[in-house]
């Protein structure tokens, strides 16, 4: 029986350099890809936690707005309880930190800021300094622009109609306070903007 020996030639040359280049091409493009992955999936994450963060800031200072002109009195020298009601500032008296006294509390928007300003009564006899004002920022990234915050309707509202009252408000006629909020850290970003609102009735002056 005759031996048959097969002979095979191995090509021992390796890869060639166009063969080196495409694969180096081909492996630059997938990181290039998983790179732009990661990226995007870091900057989801950021978006969607500004998001958590407007709306938990948003809330927060609709439900402070809400409980504050509740309570909403004659203060302590004897001023009406709404002082001024316009489309993006309101001021009041209320006891918003519930001590003894009620506070000059003033809701106002500053550029795309809200800012809240409490004044405490002091000086003999009383008064509500102006250079006592505390100011703090209680909503940033205010979307509203030049439209309206808060809204005014009078004894006649019922909760089923939304008709607010004209501007200018006649303040004596306010019976309930309605307050508007669109926030948007990033409109270039962001989906949609968070839209928050919020009525409360004035209950010192209710008149029904």
């Amino acid at each position: 029986m005759k031996n048959i020996i097969f002979n095979k030639k191995f090509d021992n040359r390796g890869m060639t350099l166009i063969e080196v280049l495409i694969a180096t091409s081909l492996f630059v493009l997938l990181m290039g890809g998983f790179v732009e992955m990661l990226i995007w999936a870091n900057h989801g994450k950021d978006v969607v936690w500004e998001q958590l963060t407007t709306q938990s800031e948003g809330r927060k200072v609709v439900q402070d707005f809400v409980n504050d002109l509740r309570r909403a009195n004659y203060s302590n020298i004897g001023a009406y309880p709404l002082e001024t009601a316009t489309s993006q500032q309101i001021v009041f008296y209320s006891n918003i930190d519930l001590d003894n006294w009620l506070e000059r509390t003033r809701y106002f928007l500053d550029g795309k800021i809200l800012k809240k300003g409490i004044t405490k009564p002091s000086g003999t006899p009383l008064s509500y300094p102006p250079v006592n004002e505390t100011i703090i920022e209680v909503a940033h990234d205010v979307a509203n622009g030049a439209g309206p915050i808060f809204y005014y309707y009078d004894q006649v509202y019922t909760g089923v109609t939304d008709t607010p009252m004209s501007y200018p408000i006649n303040i004596s006629n306010v019976r309930v306070v309605g307050v508007q909020l669109m926030l948007e850290e990033r409109p270039n970003v962001s989906p949609a903007p968070f839209y928050i609102e919020a009525k409360t009735a004035i209950r010192n002056l209710k008149t029904n």
